[in-house]
């Protein structure tokens, strides 16, 4: 993957170099030591990731992430900071920041949250792709041999990465749960998304009373995003959060769930139900692309 750096700091610059191309984690694309002079290298460099101190003179580095968002909407971005403030760090978040590191920089922890934030990108990647894949002919010769040898180990290997997710987000002996791995696996196995048909149409398939089937998912969802809720008070760098917040969830409504907890807020955060089961489907096809 392809790093772009920017740093008021050129020592810090160089200590970042060092790391990502010692430890193998991808090429240097290009450097700057203030924000203007990286949005002029964005289009043409088209980075992977952008490491970016948050306090530099002229322009901050939130400042940055909200006008370079929109040229790169592929791009992930990690935030340079010796401050810890949760506030600072939510806002960078919500620029669209993906994970911060502390200052003084420590090797170990850049190259952790480096191999992160390529998990991610790798993840949206897959999200993009799921479509696509979706509408591949299935009938075709490699299809058919798949579908008569691999499409079960596909569902087990499937299933199994979904039932780790929903442990992963505190919601697996939840009712609903066993209500959303037999949505998800419904959707794998039939090459569908949740664009193609509703939420209650897919209930009615496996239940007669789809309505109820549809509020445990939607309750078993929402219990996830107040589990995820607990873990960016508790601490914002927390793995689980971080991953999905983002993914499975959307950060505001996350933000809003953790500002209602606290009594900073009056209303309850809201889980898209399509975007998160699409998502649980999305995650599963990194196991799918695998077995291919």
């Amino acid at each position: 993957m392809k790093f772009y750096l920017i740093d008021d700091d050129r020592n810090i610059l160089n200590v970042l170099k060092r790391i990502i191309t010692d430890r193998g984690l991808g090429t240097i694309c290009g450097c700057a030591q203030n924000g203007r002079d990286s949005l002029e290298d964005f289009e043409r460099e088209k980075p992977d990731i952008v490491i970016v101190d948050v306090l530099m003179p002229e322009m901050d580095g939130i400042s940055l992430v909200q006008k370079a968002k929109p040229l790169l909407p592929n791009t992930a971005f990690i935030m340079l900071s010796q401050v810890s403030s949760k506030d600072m760090i939510a806002s960078a978040y919500e620029a669209g920041a993906e994970f911060f590191i502390q200052k003084p920089v420590n090797s170990v922890e850049v190259e952790n949250v480096i191999r992160k934030v390529q998990d991610s990108l790798n993840m949206q990647r897959t999200m993009q792709k799921v479509q696509n894949i979706f509408m591949t002919d299935m009938n075709a010769p490699m299809g058919e041999n798949l579908a008569a040898t691999g499409n079960d180990l596909i569902s087990q290997e499937a299933v199994a990465s979904i039932k780790t997710i929903l442990q992963r987000l505190g919601i697996i002996g939840d009712t609903g749960s066993k209500d959303i791995l037999a949505i998800t696996e419904y959707l794998i196995s039939h090459h569908e998304q949740m664009e193609e048909t509703t939420l209650s149409e897919l209930c009615g398939k496996f239940s007669s009373s789809p309505k109820s089937m549809e509020q445990r998912i939607r309750r078993a969802a929402n219990a996830g995003l107040v589990n995820l809720a607990h873990l960016g008070i508790e601490d914002y760098g927390n793995d689980i959060f971080v991953e999905y917040s983002n993914t499975l969830y959307n950060f505001e409504q996350v933000r809003r769930e953790m500002d209602f907890i606290r009594g900073k807020g009056e209303k309850h955060g809201n889980v898209k139900i399509k975007n998160f089961l699409n998502s649980l489907v999305s995650y599963s096809m990194e196991r799918r692309e695998y077995l291919l």
